[in-house]
């Protein structure tokens, strides 16, 4: 395999490549969001509800790679707006588990249409689209810290 040449030069970093596309696209995703109510760190807690109500706050970090002292004052927010409830588990108070409310269920529609906006936005076919998942997939398996 033929590896390109070590450089310091900033057009050359792939980092810094997905680093500009990432803020792009939160950017992109911001004004859609404002108009639901909620930030994109708040999104990304209830995607992982609606796909899987009442996770412990545990498997909601784990799921997100957000450390507690991140999750916290997000989850604190998004049950302050009513999007959600914490409650400790009845199995092990250690643990306090998040449960979707009315409310929260009802934004996943509305959030599905930004989706589909962001998807339109990108302008890639479904192949593009699987492929270029799968790279940044296989960057951050690369790339994560061991241990």
């Amino acid at each position: 395999m033929d590896t390109p040449p070590p450089s310091v030069a900033l057009d050359d970093q792939l980092c810094f490549a997905l680093y500009t596309a990432s803020r792009a696209l939160t950017a992109r995703y911001r004004p859609m969001l404002e108009q639901l109510g909620i930030t994109y760190p708040q999104f990304l807690v209830l995607m992982a509800l609606w796909e899987h109500d009442d996770q412990t706050v545990r498997e909601i970090s784990d799921r997100l790679a957000l450390d507690s002292g991140t999750m916290s004052p997000l989850l604190k927010r998004l049950d302050g707006a009513g999007l959600v409830v914490r409650e400790r588990s009845q199995v092990d108070e250690r643990k306090v588990r998040v449960r979707l409310t009315d409310a929260g269920r009802a934004l996943e529609r509305p959030a599905c249409a930004v989706s589909a906006e962001m998807i339109v936005a990108l302008g890639l076919d479904a192949q593009q689209f699987a492929l270029l998942k799968q790279q940044l997939e296989t960057i951050s398996e690369r790339v994560a810290p061991t241990g």
